[in-house]
């Protein structure tokens, strides 16, 4: 039992529910509900997909929005947040999954190219920093798109500039990255990722996440293929670095954008909780306190590689600080969170088994739920009323 003193909340979205903000602002009310003393401090949190840019602007960072190429060609509504010359620039608002209409998924054509597009634009806004958080793509393209909107010439055997997506990269001829802005060479880029694969191969970008965009064995065969090519075609300008970069870690991250980063961009791979924890100022806000709430959507064998729970759990065990985890559901048991550093967790379908239901109202249950963390483990006379 902790007494009921300083909580710190920095919990990750739940993915189709609430955003990592909603999730601490119902966490806390639960907490309220049944300890009001209790003093609580919320720090969403993200691992550099989908919800990043949400999360640094929970954070302090100022949003600044702009019309981008999506992944399909049309124009998309995006966001980066700006601080100071920090920006943090999410993938997915650009070149994501979720822009999709109605899971419409173009494994072969989507393409980075708004991702780049976005770029441009913190620098147009004075970042001298940029956090690149990837995830969620809907695109296989190497970063091709991305080099492309920041200057890099990619030509066919024509002569005439390689139509989008990762698909056309097969025919690539011939390119050139000396175009590239020149901005990008007085500018710190971070690329901020929850996982570490190579470019290609069996535990490359089209091997591995290509399924999830939609590819079918031969698309991700032909994609695999065409990164490989990209890499070839890129080395005969680039030198053998190229092909370093193409194994090294993170270069298959988010459809090969990593790649596309680490060689043009000559970005430093990072793990993105990691990044954005320092970025947020997760250390003095662990200082202060006495229990940590952490959690998302899904706590999964997914958790434990990168994913923002597990690096909070980590951070605060380092640090001799008490670690429990909500979620919307549990695949874990209770050696392998204590391995993680998770005393323990509550997943709403323990209130709520219909997933439908549970995701429709997370919200609600979600404060139920954090209620009786609050009353299992706070110290304190509870509300009135009770949970």
């Amino acid at each position: 039992m902790t007494q009921s003193g300083r909580v710190l909340i920095a919990a990750d979205k739940f993915k189709g529910s609430l955003t990592a903000a909603e999730v601490a602002e119902h966490v806390a009310a639960g907490i309220r509900r049944a300890r009001p003393g209790t003093s609580v401090v919320s720090l969403p949190v993200a691992d550099g997909g989908d919800g990043t840019v949400d999360a640094a602007v929970a954070g302090g960072f100022e949003p600044v929005e702009v019309e981008v190429t999506g992944p399909l060609g049309l124009p998309v509504a995006a966001r980066f947040a700006l601080r100071g010359e920090t920006a943090v620039v999410e993938m997915a608002q650009a070149s994501g999954l979720v822009l999709l209409p109605q899971r419409s998924f173009a494994p072969m054509t989507a393409t980075t190219y708004g991702t780049g597009e976005l770029i441009a634009a913190a620098l147009d806004a004075g970042a001298s920093r940029v956090i690149l958080g990837v995830g969620g793509s809907a695109t296989t393209d190497g970063g091709a798109g991305m080099l492309t909107a920041l200057g890099a010439t990619l030509l066919d055997e024509d002569g005439d500039p390689l139509p989008w997506g990762g698909g056309p990269l097969r025919e690539l001829a011939s390119a050139d990255l000396s175009g590239l802005d020149p901005r990008l060479k007085d500018t710190e880029f971070v690329l901020a990722s929850d996982v570490d694969n190579p470019l290609t191969g069996p535990t490359g970008a089209a091997s591995v996440y290509g399924p999830q965009k939609g590819a079918d064995p031969l698309e991700v065969e032909v994609l695999d293929g065409a990164l490989a090519h990209f890499a070839e075609v890129l080395e005969r300008t680039e030198g053998e670095r190229v092909a370093e970069l193409a194994e090294a870690p993170g270069a298959g991250a988010a459809g090969g954008i990593g790649f596309g980063a680490l060689l043009g961009l000559n970005a430093t791979f990072r793990p993105g909780i990691e990044v954005l924890l320092e970025v947020l100022g997760f250390a003095e806000a662990l200082a202060e306190a006495d229990l940590v709430i952490t959690g998302e959507g899904s706590l999964d064998e997914q958790t434990l590689r990168g994913k923002a729970p597990a690096g909070v759990a980590a951070r605060a065990r380092a640090a001799g600080k008490r670690v429990l985890a909500v979620c919307g559901r549990l695949s874990l048991d209770a050696e392998t969170l204590a391995g993680a550093g998770i005393e323990a967790a509550y997943p709403l379908t323990a209130l709520e088994p219909n997933p439908r239901r549970s995701i429709d109202n997370a919200g609600p249950l979600l404060e139920r739920v954090a209620a009786r963390l609050a009353e299992e483990h706070l110290d304190g006379a509870p509300a009135d009323g009770g949970a």
